[in-house]
């Protein structure tokens, strides 16, 4: 099957990518900027340049694509507002595989996105899935809450660097997913006809809030972490003060995120109907536990390297 995957440079798309390739499926990535997606190339994926705000461009990437699995969401650095990045970016891309013919379309959306919607990542992400279930793809929807890898940059440096940890005042307890286990359900969808035209959870095995995160992470690197809780009438002033300047627009709507994040209401679901769905083993899903002392031991060890490598160049350096 020739599978065009959208947004492969990214966290989630290079992982589908990968994954895709090792079922035996034909990978084309659709990316703005061709040399900085070389590591796809070497993969054996065959690179397209597209952008989803530039429709000729589409028409290009999708010439002989049987699916489509989109994982593309605006970046922080992007100058427009998510509803230029995001919307009318999946208008142009839906429009695109009506017109080449293409039916089966995996979407990556967020879980909880109807409950948001005056977050704007959420409603957009939301306003899709309706749209996506008004019309004929075969469409399979898969509702992720959030990275593990997010949770590295986020907790474990910080607390092994000895730096301050950032949390909301509010904590949601969130069940992250090791990207790599999700693009395994994407990767499935495309072989599962139980997912066509479906909606599906795809979280981790539990829900994490921050203090317990903190915990896990001073309990495997051995060091102990400062915590400064931003209260959320500050992430408001900010997310205000932004909003009054245009180049500040997407500052302020990833802002908004934090009402999702921070709002106290758990991100978690059974996944019991999705594993059956997908004919994927639970018991294969990383856990939090195992994921975070894998980093620290893989880190720890290369510090551990380095120092001893520092402490033989030091030693060479003796005059005796």
């Amino acid at each position: 099957m020739q599978v065009l995957v959208v947004g492969g440079t990214g966290t989630l798309g290079r992982q589908i990518a990968r994954k895709a390739l090792d079922a035996g499926h034909q990978v084309r990535c659709m990316v703005r900027t061709p040399r900085k997606a070389a590591f796809l190339q070497e993969w054996g994926c065959e690179l397209t340049r597209g952008d989803l705000l530039e429709p000729d461009s589409l028409d290009y990437a999708l010439d002989g694509v049987d699916a489509v699995i989109d994982a593309a969401t605006s970046r922080p650095t992007d100058p427009q507002s998510v509803y230029v990045t995001d919307w009318d970016g999946k208008l142009n891309l839906l429009n695109a595989c009506e017109r080449a013919g293409v039916k089966r379309f995996i979407f990556m959306s967020l879980l909880g996105a109807h409950s948001h919607r005056s977050v704007p990542l959420m409603d957009i992400k939301a306003c899709t899935e309706n749209l996506l279930e008004g019309s004929d793809f075969d469409y399979t929807i898969l509702q992720g809450a959030a990275f593990m890898q997010g949770v590295i940059s986020q907790f474990a440096i910080p607390v092994l660097e000895s730096q301050t940890v950032w949390v909301s005042g509010s904590p949601t307890a969130i069940a992250y997913m090791n990207t790599q286990d999700m693009a395994r359900f994407a990767v499935a969808a495309l072989e599962r006809s139980e997912t066509i035209r479906g909606t599906f959870p795809v979280v981790g095995p539990k829900a994490w809030n921050t203090g317990q995160l903190v915990q896990l992470c001073e309990r495997c690197s051995g060091k102990s972490a400062r915590v400064f809780r931003v209260q959320p009438v500050l992430i408001r002033l900010m997310q205000g003060v932004a909003s009054f300047f245009e180049p500040a627009v997407n500052v302020a709507e990833r802002l908004a995120f934090a009402e999702v994040t921070g709002g106290g209401q758990t991100l978690d679901a059974a996944m019991e109907q999705s594993y059956a769905a997908f004919d994927l083993d639970q018991g294969e899903t990383t856990e939090m536990e195992s994921y975070i002392r894998e980093y620290y031991d893989t880190i720890l060890k290369r510090l551990r390297e380095m120092e001893a490598d520092l402490d033989k160049d030091a030693k060479k350096k003796l005059p005796f």
